[in-house]
């Protein structure tokens, strides 16, 4: 097979730490990068060719910078942006990554869970859609308490609570709209889940070719967002197994090209598979230490139709986040010294211009003999570094 024509110009829609890291991975590969955001000296745009600030919700502005470029390929990186806008582009020829469709569909929880649980009968904590208070409340009581409530349409745990009981119906109603995206008044009610173990598979579909797997990615969320993760998870052949069949059949579903991070919970024995993002995740942040291949570049070479011989794991990792404790402009960080002092330890400072509280500055990543070992070095180094903002 010939060696495919690499396109010269991509376009990234969404500029952050996990943008930033796709940027750097198609420079390598000779490509020109575009970088899109809501703000300007967003991560990415440090290190692309092009920035460029615009109005992610806005489809009219959206529309217009890609007209105006005309990049061979782009690649969303952010949920928070207009995708009615991708389908149009995309019927005038322009490859969105994976797929207009993919991006519309994983941006919504309802839609993402309809097709895994209604259309494809995958296991799935029990659920249902409110859209108000009082449905909430109906919706609630039949799942038994505790519930997780959640926008429809959010990003990074915004909006998303546990609810004990009737009692905290009002208020979860209320944060489930302050923190969602859009005007739409509509959230999913989830039965509480006790499982033994949360993990991300990350899941690479090539244009042609089968679809592959890095090893598991066990993580912790608070607050609906990633704080530590650890690669390769420990879990039974059969749940893997499990697992990545549940991924392929939606993967397959929503089509295209490139990686998926796919969630599952592990519940003793069973598989329950939780969501999807169609792009590189967060808690893959680990792969740049952790596999021979990074999520990122792995992305690329999807995307961009080139070959993927294997991917493994180079042994135990893990990843800690260093966030902020409040809010402030300009940054600066104390503490990285004595971090670095830390054994198999990388520091990624990730270089957003403004902090605020608990918004996720930067990563440690770490190397051990083991996955405890590789944990605590990246909990003591992270726990070292400060956000220091003006």
């Amino acid at each position: 097979m010939s060696s495919p024509s690499l396109p010269r110009t991509l376009m990234l829609l969404g500029s952050g730490e996990l943008g930033k890291e796709v940027a750097v991975a198609a420079q390598r590969l000779g490509c020109r990068v575009i970088a899109v955001d809501r703000y300007a000296g967003a991560p990415a745009m440090q290190v692309a060719d092009v920035a460029e600030v615009v109005a992610m919700g806005d489809p009219e502005a959206l529309k217009a910078v890609v007209r105006r470029h005309q990049p061979d390929l782009v690649i969303p990186e952010i949920e928070a942006l207009a995708v009615d806008a991708l389908a149009e582009l995309e019927a005038e020829g322009i490859t969105v990554i994976p797929t207009a469709r993919a991006t519309a569909v994983t941006m919504n929880r309802d839609r993402i869970r309809d097709l895994a649980a209604r259309e494809l009968g995958l296991r799935t904590a029990r659920f249902a859609y409110a859209e108000s208070a009082e449905e909430l409340a109906a919706a609630a009581a039949p799942l038994g308490w505790p519930v997780v409530v959640k926008p429809v349409m959010s990003s990074s745990g915004k909006g998303q609570s546990v609810v004990q009981g009737p009692e905290g119906i009002a208020a979860a109603w209320e944060a489930a709209m302050a923190g969602a995206r859009g005007a739409g008044a509509r959230v999913i009610v989830e039965e509480f889940l006790q499982f033994d173990l949360e993990i991300t598979l990350l899941t690479v579909k090539q244009w042609q070719g089968p679809t592959l797997f890095c090893p598991p990615i066990g993580h912790i969320q608070e607050r609906g967002d990633y704080q530590c993760s650890w690669q390769p998870a420990a879990m039974p052949a059969e749940a893997l197994a499990a697992a990545e069949a549940m991924a392929r059949a939606v993967t397959d579903s929503l089509g295209g090209a490139g990686l998926f991070g796919v969630e599952f919970f592990l519940c003793g024995e069973e598989v329950v598979f939780s969501e999807l993002s169609p792009r590189p995740h967060d808690t893959g942040l680990v792969t740049l230490l952790g596999q021979n291949l990074s999520e990122f570049e792995l992305h690329l070479r999807a995307v961009l139709g080139l070959p993927i011989p294997a991917i493994h794991s180079l042994g135990a990792a893990a990843s800690r986040v260093v966030l902020a404790e409040a809010a402030g402009a300009p940054v600066r960080y104390s503490g990285v010294a004595e971090a670095l002092a830390e054994p198999e330890t990388q520091v990624l400072l990730f270089g957003k211009p403004e902090a605020r509280p608990q918004r996720r500055m930067g990563v440690v990543l770490a190397r051990g003999a083991s996955e405890a070992e590789a944990r605590g070095r990246a909990d003591r180094a992270a726990g070292q570094i400060r956000v220091v903002a003006a």
